[in-house]
């Protein structure tokens, strides 16, 4: 008999804690009986709407009349129901960035950010990520065991970040201890926030005088002026949504080149790319498990189901994509699946993540080539928390190997781990 998952004191589903780090899918399925979106907690004493059907999300994300970004629209939060405290606030809070905006005020967050990730050289940004991939690779090589998500996902792509920003080399490595401290979300994270936040506006402030070209520079100087609080919440929704979703990403395809036979076999000879092993992970594990919050502007329904106005509406990128009701032999080439969104908040650099983990697997695969996955997988647990799909740890072997042939390649880095 299958124990199912523990219900929160109102009878729904618990989308957060220990079950749904071990047993997620069980979660979804328990949603799924409710329609094609059901009540979570998702946090204690938070509560939210989940979205599980594929088609349900996609009309959704695509209907702005119906549905709102604002996170001002929260009722329960501004009856101060929800916890000041809660672990959900720091992605959920209202914040002046492109995440949380609709209409007009969308359009021209959304014109900047669009602009200035657009003028990445996507040649540069290859070059960054191997150096920065060869650096942290050359901390372990040596030793003969690793990490995968401590040693190499987690913090690549903070240091991709930090010279794409154009930190400094001291605000760099400020920038990743403070992440990696939000990144921990244990009872450091909330003192990262306010340490990165505060870097990021050092760094607005310094590229206002000293500009640069950088992702700082272009977002401050862009012609849709943004204000510096504007430009500092825009620098904070990009590292934060570039981070931890694109470390879970490269975890899974990495999980999915060394468990799968049929990849590895392949991978070795030639005849499979990574980018392929990196579209499968999205369909099955995508790296933004629950998210894209909206709110209904007015009482409505979705599908049949009552949704509330000012209620919090979360997609289930993960059950999304692993919907039952969906065609089958899609197959993992078609890229119909929801790990970027859809409509007009849809992730604008999908590319540019792409380019990152995809040079991050290829650099680590050829320095790390003979890495065994050293975990079971029943034994590999994700971090607690309704947002990322992202596993708490992946320890790989290997043979141990000189890291002098690999440091002329890794050029030193701003940050530090």
């Amino acid at each position: 008999m299958t124990t199912p998952p523990p219900l929160s004191a109102q009878g729904c589903p618990m989308l957060h804690g220990e079950h749904l780090a071990t047993r997620p899918q069980k979660v979804y399925d328990q949603l799924r009986t409710a329609g094609p979106a059901g009540w979570a907690q998702i946090a204690p004493g938070v509560h939210a709407l989940v979205v599980t059907s594929h088609r349900a999300a996609v009309t959704l994300l695509n209907d702005t009349s119906t549905y709102s970004k604002d996170a001002r629209r929260w009722q329960a939060l501004a009856s101060g129901e929800v916890p000041q405290d809660s672990p959900v606030l720091g992605l959920m809070g209202f914040r002046p960035s492109v995440l949380y905006a609709d209409g007009d005020v969308h359009a021209r967050l959304r014109w900047a950010m669009d602009d200035c990730i657009a003028r990445i050289n996507p040649h540069e940004l290859h070059e960054i990520t191997c150096r920065s991939a060869l650096t942290l690779v050359g901390r372990v090589i040596e030793k003969g065991r690793a990490d995968l998500m401590g040693d190499i996902a987690d913090t690549l792509p903070l240091l991709v970040f930090a010279e794409l920003l154009g930190c400094t080399p001291e605000l760099a490595a400020r920038m990743v201890r403070a992440c990696q401290d939000l990144i921990s979300a244990g009872p450091q994270a909330a003192q990262g926030a306010v340490d990165f936040a505060g870097v990021l506006h050092e760094l607005v402030q310094l590229r206002r005088h000293q500009p640069g070209q950088d992702l700082t520079s272009w977002m401050v100087g862009h012609p849709a002026q943004l204000t510096d609080d504007e430009a500092i919440n825009q620098l904070y929704c990009s590292v934060g949504a570039g981070v931890i979703p694109t470390a879970a990403w490269m975890a899974w395809a990495l999980h999915l080149l060394l468990r799968d036979d049929s990849y590895a076999g392949n991978l070795a000879s030639g005849t499979l790319t990574v980018r392929r092993a990196l579209e499968k992970a999205l369909w099955e594990r995508s790296p933004m498990a629950n998210f894209s919050v909206h709110y209904a502007r007015h009482d409505t329904h979705l599908y049949g189901v009552p949704i509330p106005a000012g209620v919090p509406v979360l997609i289930s990128h993960a059950a999304a994509n692993t919907d039952p009701s969906l065609a089958p032999g899609l197959g993992y080439d078609n890229r119909s699946h929801l790990a970027w969104s859809a409509g007009p908040h849809r992730c604008p650099a999908v590319s540019q993540a792409t380019v990152i983990a995809q040079t991050g697997i290829e650099t680590v695969l050829d320095q790390l080539w003979d890495m065994e996955l050293a975990l079971p997988d029943e034994q590999i647990t994700l971090r607690h928390g309704p947002f990322h799909q992202c596993p708490t740890q992946m320890p790989v072997t290997f043979r141990s190997k000189s890291a002098a042939r690999i440091r002329a390649a890794a050029a030193p880095t701003g940050g530090t781990a």
